[in-house]
């Protein structure tokens, strides 16, 4: 059991789990950010030209109205009613795009500057080669 935990410990001790653990939890925070601009920019702007809130498309496939409620005004509908939710869908696409789009970015500004620092080096040392 002692051989164990000296394993684990090597192994949490490694850089490249430390690595994945500051990443997991800054692309946690990450993630916060892109839903926080999806849903309280983006969103709102598309709910303009829909002239709807996007997550309120739907689609009823099964059931029938029952009646209206006298408070707000609103169906009220059988119950087992089946309802195709496209604008949900909608909304994690819009989410996947823009996280896609801000990783990708930051990949090719990380990529550039790791390219500059290379050519720094290879100017430094002369022996080694350029990066374009």
């Amino acid at each position: 059991m002692g051989n164990f935990f000296k394993e684990f410990r090597e192994f949490i001790s490694k850089g490249n789990a430390l690595d994945l653990a500051v990443g997991l939890v800054i692309g946690t925070a990450f993630n916060a950010i892109i839903k926080s601009l999806v849903a309280d920019i983006i969103t709102p702007l598309i709910s303009l030209l829909f002239n709807a809130d996007l997550r309120s498309l739907k689609v009823l496939l099964r059931g029938d109205v029952v009646g209206v409620d006298p408070v707000t005004g609103l169906d009220i509908y059988s119950e087992g009613t089946i309802w195709l939710t496209y604008g949900n869908f909608f909304q994690a696409v819009i989410d996947f795009l823009i996280i896609a789009l801000a990783i990708f970015l930051a990949l090719k500004v990380i990529t550039k500057l790791g390219n500059k620092l290379k050519n720094v080096k290879a100017a430094i040392a002369p022996n080694k080669e350029k990066v374009e």
